[in-house]
């Protein structure tokens, strides 16, 4: 066995309240594609930013070469020849594409000006060794998507990168634009280069990869051979975790039907999307990344006008055309970005709270300060919000104590559904069991709660019934009831279940 290129070892890196990554390690072999596999929140991003000089490790060394090496920036990871292709390709459109190949490191004359007939050619050569069919001189905002990934590639290959990350690098091609990947994959082994590839869909991961690793909760689980391994295995150890936090016991006294929705489609983001939801019922969707779960809360939310579909609400056909519309119906969102979309951070507690419910808080035109005080205690007591006074600014709060914000500011309207879209991400474990338990609260009193989350154990231990989602469809509505964890990511990653 060949050494790797690239070794990283008891990689630690912890943010406040939460260690994202803890002890972890990674080989990384020329000619070969390692698969980095695990749910979101595993740890991967955070490892691919270590390797890229974006974050500093507090602990652990990397090695390339056979010698240890510092990446104090992500300049000087590309001098070391590790380089990263991303979902979304960082590129500049107004830029030509010889231009956006070598941006940071331009061919100079000898007078340190750039050579650009050499950064000309250079660059068609490159594109030309991958059979790509682009100009180097056209706009870049002239390419597909496609094209964008092969003039990324192409810019990989101008450093003369010896280790290329691919993250998600398919979400956004067609399956004919995915091929042409693959034979670029195999052209980049074949010239020796190790890659690491990161893809929730196991079909691409079994087409291309030679080794795989498994992250779960910030720590490597486990690592072997594609071929030796049976997918039944990764997915064992992708969800093989004990439980880290008690969900609240709770007798589901479910209803009748609150919300239908049927059809729901959106031209690009989802497709004939149908679910409903109970009184006093809590309604799981679980699913990866671009599965388009927030997308479909979002245009239940008015947030995005969707070209078909109906929603009943109440026994009422309702068609949100803007938030404001959907609060007045009783259906309320809180986002997952709750910095940027959940609360006016310059504001302190008590403004946000009232701040949809100022019908209720103001006489004659005037707001009485005395009444939103009164209407944030009461909402912000309930979830036991930790806090100096409610005149504290909110950005001044943890990330649990700004999400108990975004939820009190919601059920003083008085709603019929809240939809909670990753409701405890980024929080930490005492943070998430109130909010776990005020969610059985509100379904107790009768309230119907739409919960989107990528984490298993919650998915598992909070929903009544658990809607699965794949690349913008709705692959099957499920009964909570003794459900394996191995049924909700077979069914979300499209995994074939193997004869036995």
């Amino acid at each position: 066995m060949t050494d790797p290129i690239l070794t990283l070892s008891g990689i630690t890196k912890s943010f406040p309240g939460v260690r994202a990554l803890n002890d972890v390690s990674l080989e990384l072999y020329a000619g070969e594609v390692t698969a980095l596999i695990g749910e979101n929140g595993a740890g991967k991003s955070t490892l691919v930013k270590t390797m890229t000089g974006i974050y500093q490790p507090d602990a652990g060394e990397i090695r390339m070469a056979g010698g240890q090496i510092t990446l104090p920036t992500a300049h000087s990871a590309a001098q070391m020849g590790i380089t990263a292709i991303h979902q979304e390709t960082v590129l500049f459109d107004e830029l030509s594409v010889a231009e956006n190949i070598y941006l940071g490191h331009t061919p100079t004359n000898r007078f340190g000006m750039i050579d650009w007939k050499t950064m000309r050619r250079e660059a068609q050569l490159t594109l030309d060794s991958m059979a790509s069919g682009i100009d180097a001189s056209m706009p870049l905002k002239e390419l597909g998507i496609a094209k964008k990934h092969l003039v990324a590639v192409a810019r990989a290959l101008s450093v003369d990168a010896q280790v290329v990350i691919m993250d998600e690098p398919t979400a956004a091609l067609s399956q004919k634009e995915i091929e042409e990947l693959y034979v670029l994959i195999e052209l980049l082994k074949e010239d020796g280069k190790a890659i690491l590839f990161i893809s929730h869909k196991f079909d691409e991961i079994y087409r291309i990869a030679d080794r795989y690793t498994v992250f779960r909760d910030g720590e490597m689980v486990g690592k072997g051979f594609i071929k030796d391994t049976p997918q039944s295995e990764i997915v064992r150890l992708m969800v093989g975790r004990s439980v880290d936090q008690i969900f609240p016991a709770r007798e589901a006294q479910i209803g009748e039907t609150v919300l239908e929705v049927k059809g729901l489609t959106h031209p690009t983001e989802f497709e004939d999307v149908s679910f409903s939801v109970r009184k006093g019922e809590i309604l799981g969707f679980y699913g990866l990344i671009g599965a388009g779960r927030s997308e479909v809360m979002q245009a239940v939310f008015g947030m995005t006008r969707p070209s078909g579909g109906t929603m009943v609400l109440g026994g009422k056909t309702v068609a949100p055309r803007s938030p404001a519309d959907a609060v007045e119906a009783g259906i309320v969102y809180v986002p997952e970005e709750r910095g940027k979309q959940g609360v006016i951070t310059g504001e302190p507690i008590f403004k946000n709270v009232s701040l949809p419910s100022l019908g209720k808080t103001s006489r004659s035109g005037f707001l009485r300060m005395a009444e939103e005080y009164r209407l944030a205690r009461t909402y912000t007591e309930r979830l036991d919000l930790r806090a100096h006074s409610l005149s504290q600014n909110v950005s001044t709060l943890s990330g649990g104590n700004q999400q108990k914000v975004v939820i009190a500011k919601w059920l003083a309207t008085l709603p019929k559904v809240i939809i909670l879209d990753e409701p405890t991400k980024g929080i930490d474990i005492g943070s998430k069991a109130a909010v776990h338990e005020f969610m059985g609260e509100l379904v107790a009193q009768g309230l119907s709660v739409i919960m989107v989350s990528s984490e298993l154990p919650e998915v598992l231990g909070m929903s009544d019934r658990i809607v699965v989602m794949r690349e913008g469809l709705v692959i099957d509505t499920l009964d909570n009831k003794s459900l394996a964890p191995e049924t909700l990511v077979r069914l979300a990653a499209g995994i074939v279940e193997e004869a036995a």
